[in-house]
């Protein structure tokens, strides 16, 4: 295994990049006119299919950053330089971001916005490309974090009417800001290793 990689480190980036916690009360939103007896049905199915789309990405979108002739070391800072822009949107999130995929439909909600973007969004998505990128020979070890974080994530999510119960508005907001403060800590990390290993070649 390579130096500096640990499955456990890389589960809990994807886990804050998923911010299964900032994502609760955007999920009631997108159910609230939903039938409750299908709640579950839908979360889990929606899961599913935004874990293939992860899936695809892993094992295949490493062919596309390779088509640009990438360097490690300037994926590496680009990926910090969006991990700090992620964590600080988690701090800070948007006026009415929460809203922003709410729906009044009582229809089933299909792939979108549930699967895509809420579990295989754009972030989660580039950063497995770019962790792909970084650990060609780790591919293997990056899924089994990615499953970690997937699990995780559906444990939650699955359980958001009890957590919101439990830890209301403010519960779930203090939280998700909390994983953004950590996601900032390890951007900055990222960045750091990034140039200090740029910095020989020059």
């Amino acid at each position: 295994m390579e130096s500096g990689f640990s499955i456990i480190s890389t589960a809990i980036l994807l886990l804050f990049i998923l911010d299964p916690f900032g994502n609760v009360p955007l999920l009631l939103s997108i159910l609230k006119d939903v039938d409750k007896k299908k709640h579950t049905r839908i979360i889990i199915r929606e899961m599913l299919i935004g874990l293939l789309i992860l899936i695809v990405f892993l094992f295949f979108g490493e062919g596309f950053l390779s088509i640009f002739g990438l360097e490690p070391q300037a994926i590496t800072i680009a990926g910090g330089i969006i991990f700090f822009v992620i964590g600080l949107k988690m701090i800070f999130p948007p006026p009415g971001g929460q809203n922003l995929f709410s729906t009044s439909s009582e229809e089933d909600p299909l792939v979108v916005p549930i699967a895509i973007p809420m579990i295989s969004g754009p972030a989660s998505i580039a950063t497995l490309m770019l962790l792909a990128k970084s650990h060609p020979t780790e591919i293997g070890s990056i899924f089994v974090s990615m499953l970690i974080a997937w699990l995780v994530t559906a444990v939650i999510l699955l359980s958001s009417p009890r957590l919101y119960k439990l830890l209301k508005r403010r519960g779930l907001t203090a939280m998700e800001r909390l994983m953004g403060m950590m996601l900032l800590m390890m951007a900055v990390e990222m960045f750091i290793k990034g140039v200090r290993a740029l910095i020989p070649t020059f």
